[in-house]
């Protein structure tokens, strides 16, 4: 059976076809080649267009069937894995009514500080697992505040990959993941949040319909089918956020499993069995995808850097000269560990939960005119990811929670040695390279929806690990030391 797979990423989208008997990718294709916009009005805000990202998906499909290398026909089910806690809103005519306000838009952090006051942190812990912060139902409390007219027109309010959902098949769902991620969900209960509903003065009318994440979404329509040369009717079986679903697609389905990923932003994401979260709400708990499958809880612990892979990109742009990304890699492995004393603080893409909503920017330390060169700023950003990860690792550990072994998919910054090696080194945590990605594990979950697969862990039976990267001992020392500055020099700026 084939499966496609498409993944609603900030920067591009990205669709797969997926041989389910063999695990086998068969085609992908990324579009744009470049990277999407994201439109920042003002301040703090981030925005990108729903009908850019639809745009985008269509030019994917319709690039994997040029490769010729299937009939489109043959694909059976479809799986989404979509950019987490974006806004999008449609009027009655499933028009969009305003840009979308993605993941990184800081606008509603005091909206939601005001709400966990207002319901309470004890109940809103409790039952939310999290304070309602940045995330959708502020974002849309935002809109209710801001903007009144577009409130008022308002049909449905989705997260991204419910929009793309609908594009393909005219019905609009959601599920309890989606919910839980955007904080309208009561893990208490089991259902939508009173206290949340309430607070912010919601009808229950706004939200879409609500199934399990592996299950019928919706039959593709006859003209997205012609449109896209596939075969009308087929399921949308699977919606899932990028970082449960990159947990899926790496098989980390059980308590105690951990992956990570570091695109855009950076993560690390366990699973556990636990109803349970941070005081802070610096890192952050989820339904994860398959949470009461068999009436098991099964919670995905979120621990996220904004300004991860997109500090990475403005190195490459604005001080490395526009160089590809192998070749950034290269320079800075040529310099020692700790840049010769140059400090980077990678928070400059928005409010970072992990510092407890606080926007403080980036920041580079210790600039001497004299030695430093583009290669050791490239190296300095590098490890200054992998040392606000440790940060939040030693937060989710304070929780409770800490990894033996960590999977990841062999892309983006896993790419760099030197971020990979430090990160490893810092943490004395080893990572498990695979060779997967998101559209890949969306394809998977489309399998496992549309019953292709009996059990989700019957979906990756021939994953495949393709590298292990492990903590040089003789290092160890020599990063806590490095690390012990770094923190040093951020606890001073908060």
């Amino acid at each position: 059976m084939l499966l496609l797979g498409l993944d609603l990423g900030t920067s591009s989208i990205k669709a797969s076809v997926v041989d389910g008997s063999t695990g086998n990718l068969v085609a992908s294709a990324q579009f744009p080649e470049t990277e999407n916009i994201i439109s920042s009005p003002k301040l703090g805000w981030a925005e990108q267009d729903p009908e850019m990202w639809w745009n985008c998906i269509q030019q994917a499909i319709l690039g994997c069937n040029a490769t010729q290398k299937y009939n489109p026909r043959d694909i059976k089910a479809i799986g989404i894995a979509y950019q987490m806690h974006g806004l999008v809103l449609v009027d009655e005519n499933l028009s969009v009514l305003r840009p979308s306000i993605i993941w990184c838009d800081s606008r509603a952090v005091e909206i939601g500080n005001r709400a966990f006051e207002g319901i309470g942190a004890e109940q809103a812990l409790s039952h939310l697992l999290n304070s309602p912060g940045n995330f959708t139902a502020s974002k849309l409390a935002w809109v209710k505040e801001n903007e009144t007219d577009i409130y008022d027109a308002i049909f449905k309010m989705m997260l991204p990959g419910d929009f793309i959902s609908m594009k393909l098949t005219g019905e609009i769902t959601t599920s309890n993941a989606a919910l839980s991620e955007g904080i309208f969900w009561d893990f208490q209960t089991n259902s939508v949040s009173d206290d949340v509903m309430k607070y912010y003065g919601f009808s229950a009318n706004i939200l879409p319909e609500i199934r399990p994440v592996f299950s019928d979404h919706g039959g593709l329509s006859s003209s997205i089918a012609d449109l896209l040369g596939l075969k009308a009717g087929i399921p949308v079986a699977y919606k899932a956020g990028d970082q449960p679903n990159n947990a899926l697609s790496l098989n980390v389905l059980e308590p105690g499993e951990f992956a990570a990923t570091a695109g855009t932003s950076g993560v690390i994401y366990s699973v556990s069995d636990k109803v349970s979260f941070d005081p802070k709400s610096r890192v952050n708990t989820f339904a994860h995808v398959n949470h009461q499958m068999n009436n098991e809880n099964r919670l995905g612990t979120l621990l996220c850097i904004n300004g991860t892979g997109i500090l990475n990109r403005w190195v490459r742009d604005n001080v490395a000269g526009g160089m590809n990304y192998r070749t950034m890699n290269e320079l800075a492995s040529k310099i020692a560990e700790g840049a010769e004393g140059l400090k980077v603080l990678p928070f400059g893409n928005g409010a970072e939960r992990v510092l407890e909503n606080k926007t403080i920017g980036s920041t580079f330390q210790g600039i001497n005119f004299n030695i430093h060169t583009n290669a050791h700023i490239i190296r300095a950003a590098q490890e200054g990811i992998a040392f606000s990860l440790k940060y939040g690792m030693d937060i989710m550990a304070e929780n409770g929670t800490s990894p033996t072994v960590i999977r990841a998919g062999n892309s983006n910054m896993f790419l760099s040695e030197v971020f990979s090696q430090t990160l490893v080194n810092v943490t004395g945590v080893s990572v498990e390279l695979y060779d997967t990605d998101g559209a890949k594990g969306a394809a998977l979950g489309a399998g496992i929806g549309c019953k292709y697969f009996m059990k989700p862990e019957d979906a990756f039976i021939n994953i495949r690990k393709i590298g292990l990267i492990e903590p040089n001992s003789s290092k160890l020392n020599t990063y806590q030391e490095i690390y012990g500055d770094w923190k040093a020099y951020l606890d001073n700026k908060l």
